[in-house]
């Protein structure tokens, strides 16, 4: 292959970024009264599935960076839609748990959130969005 064989709109980060373009407009448009951006619409979310978890374990579970989940942890907290504690085992590490108001404003948005899946997928049809969400989780 040649340089003049290569084509950015057929590459596959570039592909992978102009979805994620995509789907952060329709999550922001879906969102915007919710005041959450994905990162903390995720981690309320993770941190509803689990119950209580670490900092180091919410980012390991929503993919963040150990900075990037200190600023998302930090603005929701300070919202009140969650609430730390100093780990029994380890006084180091912290803990997070959901607050009744943050509970409340998850389980409101959680439609929105399926709605926010089913927009970014509407162009494909039922089969190919099966076989879209496996090849990416395999690549993932």
């Amino acid at each position: 292959m040649s340089a003049g064989d290569y084509r950015l709109d057929e590459q596959i980060g570039f592909l992978l970024r102009r979805a994620q373009q995509r789907a952060t407009a329709i999550f922001t448009a879906r969102f915007a009264g919710y005041g959450l951006t994905p990162t903390q619409f995720a981690a309320l979310a993770k941190i509803a599935d689990e119950g209580e978890v670490s900092q180091n374990r919410l980012g390991r579970l929503t993919a963040m960076d150990p900075a990037t989940m200190k600023g998302v942890t930090d603005r929701l907290s300070e919202r009140g839609l969650i609430a730390a504690r100093a780990d029994q085992e380890d006084r180091r590490r912290t803990q997070w748990r959901l607050t009744d108001p943050g509970a409340a404003l998850l389980a409101a948005a959680y439609g929105d959130g399926f709605a926010v899946t089913a927009e970014i997928l509407d162009p494909l049809s039922p089969r190919e969005r099966a076989t879209f969400l496996r090849l990416l989780e395999k690549i993932t």
